[in-house]
């Protein structure tokens, strides 16, 4: 069972209706010992990182979560749920974010690109990673935002794409994995990504 984290904010629904269209079993869930329960944990997000995080702790989710990371469960943050994963934002100036990882994220810089980023484009995948196989050689995927990650370590970086710049997207340590981009909106491709979380 996969448990995905209800906190009053998120695309929640989306990504359970491509998780039932690849058949896996999951649930949208507030409930900390579901998630406790359950064998991976997807932790969705859209809107601002202060508010997101300001949620996860009035639902009391925050420790839930951390703990679930902590016991080993394959984890997967999507969107803002990559940024949450992180210490702070620029985006929301003194909210702490769950800190799994050092690092904080920033605004995408102004090269004359509309921001936010919204729509598709290619990734460049640059380590031997576990969700991100079998997706072909530039595959596209479908993004929306306006901040991207700085992570301390540049080796849990598993993926970049150009947008102006040379932009981190997605994270790969252990048995946490986290995308900028949203899977469940990017078509074969993202199906594939989840059928090998689901798969883990």
């Amino acid at each position: 069972m996969i448990a995905i984290v209800d906190y009053g904010a998120g695309n929640l629904h989306s990504v359970k209706n491509a998780l039932d269209f690849i058949g896996a079993e999951s649930v949208v869930t507030s409930s900390a010992d579901v998630i406790a329960d359950a064998d991976k944990v997807i932790l969705p997000g859209v809107g601002a990182f202060g508010d997101a995080m300001a949620r996860l702790n009035e639902s009391a989710l925050t420790e839930p979560v951390k703990r679930a990371i902590a016991d080993g469960k394959p984890f997967l943050g999507i969107c803002l749920g990559l940024h949450m994963l992180f210490e702070e934002s620029e985006e929301s100036a003194g909210a702490n974010g769950l800190g799994v990882f050092k690092g904080k994220i920033v605004k995408i810089p102004d090269t004359g690109l509309k921001i936010p980023h919204m729509g598709w484009n290619s990734i460049d995948v640059v380590k031997d990673s576990r969700i991100l196989k079998g997706i072909g050689d530039e595959p596209y995927v479908y993004f929306v935002h306006s901040y991207y990650i700085k992570p301390e370590d540049k080796e849990i970086v598993s993926a970049y794409t150009e947008y102006g710049a040379r932009l981190a997207i997605a994270v790969e340590k252990d048995n946490v994995f986290a995308a900028q981009f949203h899977p469940e909106k990017s078509g074969d491709i993202g199906m594939t990504i989840l059928k090998n979380f689901v798969s883990l």
